[in-house]
């Protein structure tokens, strides 16, 4: 089964992220900032640009984006099944066995989808300039680089 669920993205392009391991929230350009990222391969996994803790690119997702990502799989997951149970009994004939479906499953309605607010500034590293990303305005140097690791001054 394959639910697709979008997560908002910012005005720039940036998608809001949070590290597993520190629990702080930035972003990451969602796609090639410019032409020399295009060129370059994809990460195997990030560092936190706080606490510098390596991570799987996939394990970035926020608190609420893990919330409404759960929260539009499960109505999609139950509908599958009450469409895969209505299906596997239709025309079920058995002198010994009466099968009979009186109702569906309670479905929970879809989360209202999730929208992103336009915050933070836009900083890049300089050994990696073509993975911008977005901090907290509040934030002091140094920050790490998401590619990398290396700390730099912002």
């Amino acid at each position: 089964m394959n639910i697709p669920v979008a997560l908002p993205l910012d005005n720039d392009g940036f998608l809001r992220r949070e590290c597993p391991t520190c629990l702080r929230q930035f972003k990451w350009h969602n796609g090639p900032a410019n032409e020399e990222a295009e060129q370059q391969a994809p990460a195997d996994s990030y560092f936190c640009p706080f606490c510098a803790q390596a991570a799987l690119p996939d394990q970035w997702l926020t608190t609420e984006q893990v919330d409404h990502v759960r929260g539009v799989a499960i109505p999609a997951a139950i509908k599958s099944i009450d469409d895969a149970l209505s299906e596997a009994f239709k025309g079920f004939k058995s002198k010994n066995i009466k099968v009979t479906k009186t109702g569906h499953l309670n479905t929970p309605d879809e989360p209202n989808p999730l929208t992103e607010a336009d915050d933070m500034m836009i900083i890049a590293s300089p050994c990696h300039s073509w993975e911008p990303i977005k901090v907290p305005d509040e934030t002091a140097s140094p920050v790490h680089c998401i590619v990398c690791g290396q700390a730099f001054a912002i």
